[in-house]
């Protein structure tokens, strides 16, 4: 990859393709939770979330990334709401009837064209009668400034980093994170090494170094309370050293190595999402 790029983006998902893919989806999920043995559950709310992280169960939030499979009436967002989604991202990178996501490019701004759609700022208002997450990560700047106007609850970033130490446009600028703050959300460090290098590469032999400086600024910027973990293992290049999820240990030492305490790692790890995801899911 060179040293600037943008991505080309497939076309949008009409609704009649993206349901049933998304229904299946579900179905394989159900079908998990029931032949697991109580060892993994849909969580419906924060106290189910608590409860399983006490008892050692693997806690599933069920989420969208992208909201293509809605319909315009939003009778299947009732549908997936009671299957127990509580997370919508609502736009993917790619445009959709809800609003623009943000390009796979850099070096490059997150302002990168329009915002929500009407349709959008519905869907937003949709999510917040039902107290399902709206997740910002992947939206426009203008999308997401629009979220933070209509949004009556905390702004939530699930997979993101910052544009200051990466000039990528998938990445969020200083004042979008001061807004963050001020509504009280999160911002989940995200592990992709393209949104982490100052040179936007997507390189496994990323030191993890680079990704505690995201940390750091996001700590700075956002609060300790409002920093946690975003990962995106699938589809993304992940530093060697973490590689999956069994690499968390690794992130974890060297989290340590670089001088937080233990204290900050709780909130780090575990603690900040739990907090968010109590003043949102409050069903």
């Amino acid at each position: 990859m060179g040293p600037e790029y943008d991505l080309p983006l497939p076309e949008e998902i009409p609704v009649h393709i993206a349901l049933p893919t998304i229904l299946a989806e579900v179905a394989v999920l159900s079908r998990l939770e029931r032949e697991s043995e109580g060892r993994i559950k849909i969580c419906t709310t924060a106290a189910e979330v608590r409860h399983c992280f006490d008892a050692g169960t693997l806690a599933v939030v069920l989420h969208l990334e992208g909201a293509e499979a809605i319909d315009d009436e939003f009778c299947n967002l009732e549908v997936l709401f009671r299957a127990g989604l509580r997370s919508v991202g609502l736009v993917w990178s790619r445009p959709s009837r809800f609003g623009h996501g943000v390009p796979f490019r850099f070096p490059g701004s997150p302002d990168t064209g329009p915002g929500l759609t009407p349709l959008g700022r519905e869907l937003v208002r949709e999510c917040n009668r039902l107290n399902i997450v709206v997740d910002v990560s992947h939206l426009n700047e203008a999308g997401f400034w629009d979220v933070a106007k209509i949004t009556d609850a905390p702004l939530v970033a699930t997979h993101s980093n910052c544009h200051a130490l990466s000039r990528h446009t998938r990445n969020l600028t200083d004042r979008q994170l001061a807004a963050i703050a001020e509504s009280g959300g999160i911002v989940g460090v995200n592990f992709a090494t393209a949104f982490i290098r100052a040179d936007g590469q997507m390189r496994e032999d990323t030191d993890l170094d680079d990704l505690l400086r995201h940390f750091d600024h996001l700590i700075e910027h956002v609060g300790i309370d409002g920093v946690g973990f975003g990962t995106d293992f699938d589809g993304a290049k992940i530093p060697a050293e973490i590689g999956n999820a069994a690499g968390l240990c690794q992130l974890r030492a060297a989290m340590r190595q670089h001088g937080y305490d233990e204290e900050t790692m709780v909130k780090l790890c575990h603690g900040n999402w739990f907090r968010v995801l109590e003043a949102t899911l409050k069903g």
